[in-house]
């Protein structure tokens, strides 16, 4: 990374701002926040949602929640942001990972609420929708809902094999997919005919 070595803050200092900066328990106003950018933190966030710090995994849960909530995208780049400074760190993939899901109703209508390894929820919605990357050597199928602000959370495996469970077959943009319907919305996941020829 490149850091400004002797500007920029330590983790201990962004947590410190963080915690003066956050008084109760609603989300920071993270978008009306505009600090002076004060260089790269050895911070990353690897695939698997572990946070390390200087190489070393980021033990205390309460830490790395603080740190969640006070992280922000811009123009593909992550970075934590206070009042006062703002820090760049890594991400391999996606910031969170979504570890599980429940079928709930609102107004009637079937929905699925997923939870995040630091305790966010989210309703897969037109607001928070489910994407599907496939990699293009392997095809295997990496699948991301948004969260919040442009921040996505990486599915994990078996709370995506429960999806595919649930999955129906509809018509999207006039061709057959097999996806996941959520809040009267509906996510593709493969098209129809793909998915038989892989049986």
């Amino acid at each position: 990374m490149n850091s400004k070595k002797g500007n920029t803050p330590s983790a201990e200092g962004i947590a410190a701002a963080a915690r003066a900066a956050i008084k109760s328990k609603t989300s920071p106003p993270l978008m009306s926040w505009n600090p002076p950018f004060c260089g790269d933190l050895d911070i990353r966030i690897a695939r698997n949602g572990t946070w390390f710090y200087l190489g070393t995994p980021i033990g205390r849960f309460e830490l790395v929640k603080l740190f969640s909530s006070i992280l922000k995208v811009e123009d593909g780049k992550y970075f934590l942001v206070t009042p006062v400074e703002k820090v760049g760190i890594q991400v391999d993939d996606a910031p969170f990972i979504a570890v599980d899901f429940n079928e709930i109703e609102i107004n009637g209508e079937k929905a699925l609420k997923f939870e995040t390894h630091v305790g966010d929820q989210v309703i897969a919605s037109v607001e928070n929708p489910i994407r599907v990357e496939r990699d293009a050597l392997s095809d295997e199928p990496a699948p991301y809902i948004h969260i919040r602000n442009g921040l996505e959370a990486l599915i994990d495996r078996k709370t995506f094999y429960r999806l595919v469970e649930i999955g129906q077959h509809k018509k999207h943009d006039n061709e057959n997919w097999f996806g996941i319907e959520s809040a009267s919305s509906f996510f593709p996941i493969i098209k129809s005919e793909e998915l038989d020829n892989s049986i």
